[in-house]
């Protein structure tokens, strides 16, 4: 008889986090291989993972830890053309877990920037590993692994959310977004997955042009690709594997045409982004390119960030969200972009959204107008004060989301 022995630091609640992540995230299925990719802080949550994912049959579980404090020594001292190296093993394992269909977790928690306070912020934004990046997204791009990304409270993310290390009061809001304090948390997911997929029939059903933002120094429009569908946090891989990309997920989102923004946008909450936290972003774009960069903090890290080829300046995604949502009922502020961008409206620069125009090839999407870049970052600009409209073909603008509420009905 197998002696069953307590998993060091896994409580019943890292338990109920592994149970979601696996079935409702991740989807992990019999005989796949799961890569999971965390900091050194977040082992417990792992160790409840990995348990979880061999107890449904996963074939092996591939576990890559991440040590902030081995970066911030990379960033100070190492040379200029190490900070965007790639070991050849890291692209072969990414590459091979999406030749083999695999399964993929991605954890995450606060921006970390105290452990990179003090270092230059252009170099802060170019330390990636910038060949994996490239495989990653190439992977999910062609929907060949099953996704999810997820957060884990930790003491250092406590301390920059509530200014005090207070895990506990982090996980209990962390728990509610995540719908862990219901009973069945995968039968509550499953209720608001449909909820949201209504809102995404709802937006293909009106068929808009184009969205108008208008608020606080915003005044901002973009046009949508006629062939991209709205979708929301579900979705499947080109093998048919369900999966929900991110716990938690509030959004319906699609594509718009790379060419089309005009005006400029504010953002409404903190940006963390690569290390740093980017705080009163302000960006103006003409022709569909970014032209100017403005920020109260951070600008550097944006400019680092767009700046890695040509379609870094250009937008890759327009997002809906209702305020009202589960983490807007927290009232935190995570300074995590996972649970910051399903708290409001969020617009993302760089890399289009394929899935959005799944009946077209990647080729023919670009064609179409989605954008094509090896960087994909959503910044917040969601608040009670900013209106977003739908825009007809006629340019009837049609109310969405108003005092950061959804308003939209069906036709």
């Amino acid at each position: 008889m197998v002696q069953t022995i307590t998993l060091p630091g896994v409580n019943s609640r890292l338990e109920k986090y592994a149970q979601l992540v696996i079935s409702t995230g991740a989807n992990v299925q019999p005989g796949q291989t799961l890569l999971v990719e965390a900091d050194v802080e977040h082992t417990a949550l792992v160790r409840a993972i990995s348990d979880e994912a061999y107890r449904v049959g996963a074939g092996y579980v591939d576990v890559l830890y991440r040590d902030p404090f081995l970066r911030r020594s990379l960033i100070e001292r190492g040379p200029h053309d190490a900070l965007e190296f790639s070991p050849a093993w890291m692209t072969d394992r990414v590459a091979r877990a999406a030749a083999d269909g695999a399964a993929l977790i991605g954890i995450s928690s606060g921006s970390n920037q105290e452990v990179y306070a003090g270092l230059d912020l252009g170099r802060v934004g170019r330390a990636r590993h910038a060949a994996v990046e490239r495989e990653w997204l190439k992977a999910v791009t062609n929907r060949e692994i099953s996704w999810a990304l997820i957060a884990c409270p930790t003491e250092r993310w406590a301390q920059e959310v509530f200014g005090e290390p207070d895990v506990d009061r982090l996980w209990e809001a962390v728990a509610h977004a995540l719908r862990l304090d219901e009973d069945d948390p995968s039968a509550a997911w499953e209720q608001r997955l449909n909820e949201l997929d209504q809102r995404t029939k709802i937006l293909d059903d009106r068929a808009f042009t184009g969205l108008r933002y208008r608020g606080p120094g915003t005044d901002f429009s973009v046009a949508l690709i006629p062939q991209a569908r709205w979708m929301a946090g579900r979705d499947r891989t080109r093998h048919g594997q369900a999966h929900v990309a991110n716990l938690p997920t509030e959004e319906v989102f699609t594509s718009p045409h790379k060419d089309s923004a005009e005006g400029t946008i504010r953002s409404s909450l903190p940006l963390s982004l690569r290390g740093g936290v980017v705080e009163g972003l302000e960006l103006t774009f003409a022709g569909g390119v970014c032209t100017d960069i403005r920020a109260d903090k951070g600008a550097d890290l944006v400019r680092a960030d767009m700046d890695i080829d040509e379609g870094g300046r250009r937008l890759g995604e327009v997002a809906l969200v209702d305020r009202s949502s589960r983490i807007g009922e927290t009232g935190v502020v995570f300074k995590n972009t996972l649970f910051d961008e399903n708290a409001a409206a969020h617009i993302a620069w760089g890399d289009g959204i394929s899935w959005t125009l799944d009946d077209l090839s990647v080729e023919d999407a670009h064609a179409a107008g989605m954008n094509e870049s090896d960087t994909h970052t959503d910044f917040m600009v969601g608040s009670p004060e900013l209106e977003v409209d739908g825009v007809g073909a006629d340019g009837t603008a049609v109310p969405i989301l108003r005092e950061g509420r959804w308003v939209l009905e069906t036709l």
